[in-house]
């Protein structure tokens, strides 16, 4: 698929009044894109360079308004999809989005910085971060808005009669409220590059040479202590480390001179330092090569209509005054995908059926055999992109509509023989109904002369390949309405005696009789046919559903894994730190981590 974008657009507008709004120009973008995304947001104070950034990860030199002057320049999210890059990702699209910058004092509205904020991580699958100078505790305290997070979205919805909505425990948090896991958060949160800008310190510690990433730990670390001057530092270093614990760092030298910054995206590669080309190249090839695809919660891939689907509920949410609830989202958003997936299975059905059916069929089992072919086609692109159908109830709607199918296929498979059967005996019947007419059989011995009319175009009749199911039942109906004709001749016919006419009758109800006895019985053969291919049915929903679940289990576990990979991980630096306590509490985290991956899974019961 090929994605045309010339330039960037604006995704989510924030008017002049603090009203966030999802731009239907970039919903409609977003609509035409079924791959997945992969989405790097960027974050920063305003005049940091953020969309320098952005454009050098779309490989152009201009896209994002890079603004000259100390104004916040860009306003709201604006959006740049891509053909994705890196070879791995060839039938990805990247999304960038470009935030408006953060703390602009003309703007006075620190609320909407923290809601811009909190849609960048919600809507990404990697956050770069975007300061200047040093990560000292200056930039610490810039970055208030990782501790607002939990103030602004929330995992699951409140609990009914709840009082207000649930806190994340941060470890060591004075008076913390009971609440979700950060690893909740954890499982939902983006990639997190903590992006220096225009660093002019040497990478050292304690006399040696230390890495970028090592440089952004060492800043993280906490210090000792819960008095009322240790929290404000403590407190976004422990957000960081719990919400964001997949994190990297890059320092970028000043690209090139003061006088030529304020037209940044002119210059050339040449007018710019060798050193910042280098550094803006590792960053990239490391954004192209790690960002994960955007996935929610259960491993399920986000496509760029299911992008803008997510923009909408969270910005909805946000304009009715709501806490942005990821659980609510994902739900809302798997109502939309689950019944376009149905509609998509449904398609695949009759795109199937319309390549492989020539109706009428011979027997009923070979059309019951196209129907199963087509409808394990459809349930496939089903259980594709249908997700969270915890009760089963789109794929239920889905086998309504398959049965649906089914019968009215087999109606349509029936009139389809019906009117060949009947054209077949229309066609051979022609000359005996003319000699009828003609009173060819108004003689003696026309009675036998029109039985052996009869019995020589029913074998023709018999003959004729492609009649369908129906050829009995038509030549029943058929023959039944000649009975009269057959009856008149039977009694004129002077070469016959009256026990003669009286065996005839005998016999020509005996042979009806044998005729509705075998049709009776096809017909009976026809039902048991269809029995047993609703229990297959039945089967084959069941096996997939089965098949799925245990996907998504693995899934889920994965994911589980990597969040308690990612806390014994924090745990061992909070121990090498002596934080005994938040320690202990990380330990009882992953003890309920651990417990909630034992639960057996679920069973799948439908229809």
């Amino acid at each position: 698929m090929e994605i045309s974008m010339p330039v960037p657009i604006c995704l989510i507008e924030n008017s002049p009044a603090g009203e966030l709004r999802v731009q239907q120009e970039a919903l409609r973008v977003l609509a035409e894109i079924s791959q997945p995304v992969v989405v790097v947001a960027i974050a920063g104070l305003y005049r940091t360079g953020k969309s320098y950034l952005m454009n050098r990860l779309a490989s152009k030199r201009t896209g994002f308004s890079l603004g000259s002057t100390i104004q916040s320049h860009t306003k709201g999210i604006w959006m740049w999809c891509l053909p994705h890059p890196h070879p791995c990702r060839a039938n990805h699209t990247l999304v960038l989005l470009d935030t408006e910058g953060l703390g602009d004092v003309e703007k006075g509205n620190t609320k909407n910085d923290t809601w811009i904020f909190a849609l960048a991580v919600l809507l990404s699958s990697t956050l770069v971060y975007n300061s200047m100078g040093t990560i000292n505790q200056q930039a610490m305290d810039q970055l208030h808005y990782v501790t607002e997070l939990t103030e602004r979205i929330k995992v699951k919805p409140a609990a009914e009669g709840s009082q207000g909505d649930m806190k994340v425990k941060v470890a060591g948090e004075g008076g913390r409220q009971e609440g979700e896991d950060s690893a909740e958060f954890v499982r939902f949160f983006p990639a997190f590059v903590w992006a220096v800008r225009d660093f002019v310190l040497q990478l050292q510690l304690d006399g040696r040479e230390i890495t970028e990433d090592e440089y952004l730990e060492n800043a993280l670390k906490l210090k000792p202590g819960s008095s009322k001057q240790d929290q404000p530092y403590n407190l976004p270093r422990k957000c960081i480390r719990q919400f964001f614990p997949a994190r990297k760092c890059f320092v970028f030298v000043q690209p090139a001179s003061r006088k030529c910054l304020l037209r940044l995206e002119e210059l050339w590669e040449d007018e710019l330092d060798s050193e910042f080309q280098e550094q803006v190249a590792q960053f990239c090839h490391h954004v192209w090569e790690t960002s994960k695809t955007k996935t929610l919660l259960g491993g399920h891939v986000v496509t760029g209509a299911m992008l803008g689907n997510l923009a909408v509920t969270y910005v909805d949410a946000i304009r009715s005054g709501a806490v942005p609830c990821m659980e609510s989202a994902v739900l809302a958003l798997a109502q939309i995908e689950n019944s376009a997936a149905v509609g998509e299975a449904m398609a695949a059905y009759e795109e199937q059926l319309g390549r492989r059916v020539a109706l009428p069929t011979e027997s009923v089992q070979e059309l019951l055999e196209l129907h199963a072919q087509c409808e394990r086609e459809a349930l496939r692109a089903f259980m594709a992109r249908a997700f969270k159908d915890e009760e089963q109830q789109y794929q239920r709607q889905l086998k309504d509509k398959l049965d649906s199918k089914c019968a009215e296929l087999c109606c349509r498979n029936e009139q389809a023989s019906s009117d060949q059967c009947t054209a077949v005996l229309r066609e051979l019947s022609q000359e005996l109904e003319k000699r009828v007419c003609e009173g060819s059989y108004s003689v003696p011995g026309g009675y036998q002369r029109l039985l052996d009319d009869q019995r020589e175009m029913v074998e023709k009749y018999q003959r004729v390949p492609g009649k369908g199911i129906m050829a009995a039942e038509v030549l029943q109906q058929f023959l039944k309405s000649k009975e009269t004709v057959a009856q008149a001749v039977l009694q004129t016919d002077q070469s016959l005696t009256d026990r003669q006419r009286e065996i005839e009758v005998e016999r020509a109800r005996a042979e009806a009789a044998e005729r509705d006895a075998q049709l009776s019985q096809e017909m009976q053969a026809r039902t048991e046919q269809l029995l047993q291919d609703q229990e297959r049915s039945h089967q084959e929903h069941v096996q997939q559903l089965t098949a799925k679940m245990e996907q998504d289990r693995r899934q889920l576990l994965a994911e589980q894994e990597k969040a308690l990979a990612l806390k014994l991980q924090e745990q061992e630096r909070l121990l090498r730190e002596g934080f005994q306590e938040e320690a202990a509490q990380l330990q009882q985290e992953m003890r309920n981590l651990r417990k909630e991956m034992s639960q057996p899974q679920g069973s799948c019961s439908i229809l």
